[in-house]
Parts: structure tokens; sequence; C-alpha cells
């Protein structure tokens, strides 16, 4: 698959298209290899990213990291296939480049790549979107796990979270086999205990947030403004945009030195 395919696949946006065009004959991609090849390992992708991000050093809107991110999504198309792993699944993952450009566009005003600090995970095949949710492999207390992560753009219906759960206890089974693990986990704003004050008992965010025991809350986190509002999180209160109930209970209890923060959470009865 050439990277203009990928590009379509995942409906990449035209504007970031045009800049990566710019970069590809800015760069000789195959000078970066070793590195491209250590991204695309989840165990040692996060020191690859690190160390081609000082290479990089020069870059502007992260244009050439993404470049570079991805060609290993489009590389990594070959390990997915020998594995088995269907097409959609892989299509869905490598579309969290699309999603987050996207966002960074709403919260900044235009668009630029934000995330490459993140986005090693999806090429290094240690994150898979199944469904509506993403899964990571991880660890908790020194045992393995999987931590679902929440998409911006997803449906938390109990029918819906049910089908992704239960396509992902498929999918471990039949390609990850011999990785055995203790449970699934959740670290997000979406498990603050104080959410059930400010949303109806048949919320889907409550919904959701029952399927856990809260281990560990962090009340200074402040990451869910960004995620809530699609602002930057040093946004005066007063000009939070809102749209939703949600939303304006939150401005609301920020204006009374109030604050969500977030919590860690252990999935009942999936261990």
């Amino acid at each position: 698959m050439e990277l203009y395919e990928l590009y379509r696949l995942i409906n990449l946006q035209t504007e970031m298209i045009q800049e990566l065009k710019v970069v590809s004959g800015q760069l000789n991609i195959n000078q970066f290899d070793l590195y491209l090849e250590m991204l695309m390992d989840r165990n040692t992708a996060a020191q690859a990213y690190r160390d081609l991000k000082a290479l990089l050093a020069e870059d502007k809107d992260n244009i050439k990291m993404l470049y570079c991110q991805l060609e290993c999504a489009r590389r990594i198309l070959d390990k997915y296939q020998a594995k088995h792993i269907s097409y959609a699944v892989y299509i869905d993952t490598m579309q969290c480049f699309t999603r987050f450009i996207e966002e960074c566009k709403r919260k900044n005003g235009r668009m630029f790549f934000d995330r490459g600090w993140w986005t090693y995970r999806q090429v290094s095949m240690c994150i898979f979107r199944i469904g509506e949710l993403e899964y990571e492999f991880n660890k908790y207390e020194g045992e393995n796990v999987i931590v679902i992560h929440i998409p911006s753009d997803v449906n938390l219906t109990k029918e819906a979270v049910d089908h992704s759960l239960e396509q992902a206890g498929i999918f471990f089974q039949t390609y990850y086999k011999d990785y055995e693990y203790k449970g699934y986990t959740c670290d997000s704003w979406l498990l603050s205990p104080v959410l059930r004050s400010l949303l109806p008992e048949k919320s889907n965010i409550l919904s959701f947030q029952k399927r856990f025991d809260i281990i560990q809350e962090n009340k200074e986190d402040r990451e869910y403004i960004e995620w809530l509002f699609q602002v930057p999180a040093d946004t005066d209160y007063e000009v939070l945009p809102v749209e939703t109930g949600l939303q304006r209970n939150v401005r609301e209890l920020l204006l009374n030195s109030g604050a969500v923060g977030c919590a860690y959470g252990v999935m009942k009865g999936y261990s």
C-alpha cells in the first residue's frame, strides 16, 4: 500500500496531505529506517520516539514526525496481515491520526500534529481500536493488563460498550493468546466520582463508570478541560464554551473552585 492510499483510507485532512507532500520531498525516509523499525516495536517505540524527535528538532508543526509515523502505519499493515488481524481494525486504529488532528484544530484554531507522543502506540501495535474503545497492552502492580482508552468520538451506550468488550475478548484470545492479562483498567476523567453529582442517573458516562471499581482519584488532573470543552487547559473558566448540560455543570463547578480531576479503575468481572 502506498502512503497516499493510507491517507485516503483514514480520511486524512487535505490540508495535512499537502503539508506531508512538501515534507516527503525534503526527507529521505530510508535514512530513518532504524528509528522506524524501532518505532514499530512496542518494546522500543517509546525510546525510538524520543530519539526521532531529537533528530527532527527543526520540525514546524511536527509534520516530519507525522510523516514518519504515518510511514510506520503504512508498513505495519504487513504485520497486521501476517497475524490475520482484520483490515477494519487496522483502519479504525490508524484513524487516530485524523481524529487527533481534528481535535487539535478545534482546540487551537488550526491544524498541526500535537500527539506524536501518543500515536507511536498505535503504530507499534500496542493500542488497537476495537469497536468503540481502544485497548492497550500495559501493566498494573507488576501484572499484565489491558488498558481501555475512550476516543473522543465514542458511543458509550451499554450496547456499544458491551459489543466492544466482547470483540476485544475474542481479539486478544485469537491474536495474542500468549499474553495472559489480569483484567481491564482505565484511567480517565470519565471515571471521576465527581461526575455522579453532575450527570443524570441514566447517563451513558455513569453507566460506563459503574463497570469499574475506582482504585485511585487524582483531583489535581486538568486534562478533562481539554477533552470536555475542546480548549486549552489554561482557558479562563468564564469563557469556556457551554453547549451541553455537562459542560454547563462543570463550568459552574470550576467557577466555584471545584474540580473534576480523573480516576483509575479496574473493571469488575473481567479478570
